[in-house]
């Protein structure tokens, strides 16, 4: 049976690699953004409402840019990435940190604005209608005490332009055994994965699944964040500027308590992204090819 379904989209990271908002870089054959295309794709799916993370200064930009043209087609709401879920005690640590949190604080800051089923992507990521079709389809049967990861083959993922980070996943059955965030980078017709905080790499095959931070859970995940994020910063309170609060470490933490099973639905898309500058016209041109073959129309919106 179908559901009410959110596409959380988080859209507060800067793109420092890239060199500046990459969210708002304009690839497709009329301008469009790569999140207009995912934002088409998860209504074409049956998502039925979008909420973005943006940072409270980007949202007028935000909003004028990207809010109000897809408003017509889908509800949108908005949930600003702050220090608002950050433990009273620990908040005065977050006030010398340089950088963000990382993604799985960037999540629970949607906590107010979610009560159903939903998926949460990158803004800056192309994830495929394959893809939505299914994180959709496992929504609206999400099964208590089980959250999903959309995996892609790691050959699928790759820039020719240098390392990444990909969540390197160990499945069995369907079902995720463990997930590292790691460094992924070709290097003489192989592929190595480095975790990062280790230097020791190694040779991955191009079939291995990684996670692309197109997840699917249900609304308790909310509870769990914010106990994961009180013990992560009581841990790493004497060096927190060394370390992130990612969203794979608590599918991990979830694996090693065994509070929850992961699911790992496979996906034939490829994806596109913009790590650095130079993978602009590889989007481009795949946006301009999808388009050609019909996958979808010259204009994604009307009133764009």
């Amino acid at each position: 049976m179908k559901k009410d379904k959110t596409l959380l989209i988080m859209a507060a990271g800067m793109g420092s690699r890239f060199g500046g908002l990459k969210q708002i870089e304009p690839v497709g054959p009329n301008g469009e953004f790569i999140i207009d295309y995912s934002i088409y794709d998860a209504t074409e799916a049956g998502f039925t409402k979008v909420v973005f993370i943006v940072k409270e200064d980007f949202y007028e930009s935000f909003r004028e840019t990207i809010g109000k043209r897809v408003e017509p087609y889908i509800k949108v709401e908005y949930a600003f990435q702050n220090d608002d879920y950050i433990p009273t005690r620990f908040k005065p640590l977050l006030k010398k940190r340089t950088k963000p949190l990382g993604t799985a604080y960037a999540i629970l800051c949607a906590k107010d604005k979610i009560k159903e089923p939903f998926a949460v992507i990158n803004a800056d990521d192309y994830y495929g209608k394959d893809a939505f079709l299914k994180a959709s389809e496992y929504l609206d049967d999400i099964i208590y005490n089980h959250y999903g990861v959309v995996g892609y083959k790691v050959g699928n993922t790759l820039t020719p332009n240098g390392a990444a980070k990909r969540g390197v996943m160990e499945v069995a059955d369907n079902k995720l055994l463990r997930i590292t965030e790691s460094k992924v980078a070709p290097k003489r017709n192989k592929i190595i994965a480095a975790p990062l905080h280790s230097s020791n790499g190694k040779e991955i095959d191009e079939d291995t699944l990684v996670c692309m931070n197109l997840l699917l859970f249900s609304p308790d995940l909310f509870d769990i964040l914010s106990d994961e994020l009180y013990l992560f910063l009581s841990l790493h309170q004497k060096n927190l500027d060394d370390y992130e609060f990612q969203i794979p470490d608590v599918l991990d933490t979830c694996l090693k308590k065994n509070i929850k099973t992961i699911d790992v639905i496979n996906t034939t898309s490829t994806w596109y992204g913009m790590t650095y500058k130079e993978d602009k016209e590889t989007v481009e041109k795949a946006l301009r090819e999808l388009t050609s073959a019909g996958l979808y129309p010259q204009h994604l919106w009307i009133n764009l």
